[in-house]
């Protein structure tokens, strides 16, 4: 660059000892020299190597957003730095956010994520505005959405009571005429989860389908899983008895799943998603799936046994759900944008901060579109997220 410099100046020196009658010319070939020049710079600038952080938990707390992480890692190994948060999280949060401001220790470091399941990093947030205001910033976490959109630049969540809404929807357009709702005292007590189900409820009862609650044994309070499994084991042939096949069942507990797919199956009823809609919960355990280790992240090929699988059932168009789960797509999601954002030099602006950029987006990066919804009419960087759905 230096030497491109002084040639320039050279440039400049030699035009300005020229005949006066090439004097225009000459003054207008020296300012699109130095344009070149500065363009040059400015493009040397942009295409400078950055990093990008990404912080999720460890393997053990929650794997999928690990192996987000780590797969990321993979795919842009000069760009992308993956650090873990501690595993005692409660009591080591100034750790956590300690680990979080060392990434921007780095000059080249160009934004930071963190995803992850808990509340309490807020802090380090606030702290790498005020260290590093160039630093983009991007979360999914469990801290309150108004706080998060103050101190983060963008926030995406999974939007799991809008599913209240398109699960009966989506069990309707598959030919369900009933919609069977099994959960227990413990789940529903929790906020999210009763929020769901009374959406399940409305909106079956504005499409005309029948909404059915069936409460089983607490695995909380009692038995553990088995109790609740065995009842589900017996209740579910009982309940297609009487509502016929043309029904969808759905649990609000992990896992209920080894039992509803393996009786949806035998029973032919309709499983429009499960409460965790991925497809390494339950039908690898249910179609006895043969995965190796290093397929263990590739869903095209996962999906592809399903499908194979619910064919030989005679179940095609009777299971769905999402083709990955969320807390994979979400990370690996929130790195391409913050690239692309990086890449090209873009502000945080209507161009960015809007749900038709983000669906059309999120299909090419990640090619499995998300239906994106801001987290409310005044807030213009939360937002809130569901994935297409695959159908077996």
């Amino acid at each position: 660059m230096k030497k491109i410099i002084v040639l320039v100046l050279s440039l400049v020196l030699v035009m300005s000892l020229t005949a006066c009658q090439t004097k225009d010319v000459d003054k207008e070939v020296v300012q699109d020299v130095a344009g070149n020049v500065e363009q040059a710079a400015n493009n040397e600038e942009s295409n400078k190597a950055f990093k990008i952080g990404i912080v999720t938990p460890t393997l053990s707390t929650s794997e999928d957003e690990f192996r987000a992480g780590a797969e990321m890692v993979e795919k842009y190994p000069d760009m992308v730095k993956h650090i873990t948060l501690p595993e005692n999280f409660n009591a080591e949060l100034e750790t956590g956010i300690s680990q979080i401001l060392s990434l921007a220790d780095d000059p080249d470091m160009k934004a930071i994520i963190v995803n992850s399941g808990q509340s309490g990093l807020l802090p380090a947030f606030e702290k790498i505005k005020e260290k590093r205001s160039d630093i983009l910033t991007i979360a999914t976490m469990m801290d309150e959405p108004e706080l998060m959109a103050k101190y983060i630049d963008l926030n995406f969540s999974t939007d799991w009571e809008r599913r209240g809404v398109t699960i009966p929807t989506k069990a309707k357009e598959m030919g369900a005429k009933t919609f069977i709702h099994y959960s227990f005292p413990t789940h529903l007590a929790k906020e999210a989860v009763a929020a769901r189900k009374e959406a399940m409820e409305k909106t079956c009862k504005e499409l005309g389908l029948e909404f059915v609650e069936i409460i089983t044994p607490d695995p909380q309070t009692g038995d553990g899983p088995a109790a609740m499994q065995q009842f589900l084991r017996e209740d579910i042939p009982r309940q297609i008895g009487k509502y016929g096949a043309d029904t969808n069942i759905f649990g609000s507990n992990c896992p209920m799943y080894d039992v509803i797919l393996d009786e949806a199956l035998k029973l032919k009823f309709t499983v429009a998603e499960q409460c965790c809609p991925t497809p390494t919960q339950a039908y690898p355990t249910v179609m006895n799936l043969e995965i190796e280790a290093e397929d263990l992240g590739n869903y095209d090929k996962i999906n592809a046994m399903i499908t194979e699988k619910a064919a030989e059932a005679e179940m095609t168009g009777r299971l769905s759900g999402w083709a990955m789960p969320s807390q994979i797509y979400v990370p690996k999601f929130e790195i391409e944008l913050a690239k692309y954002i990086i890449e090209n030099d873009l502000e945080l602006n209507k161009d960015i901060l809007n749900k038709q950029f983000l669906d059309d987006f999120s299909e090419k990066a990640m090619g499995i579109r998300a239906d994106f919804e801001p987290i409310d009419s005044n807030t213009d960087n939360y937002f809130m997220l569901i994935l297409e759905s695959i159908y077996y």
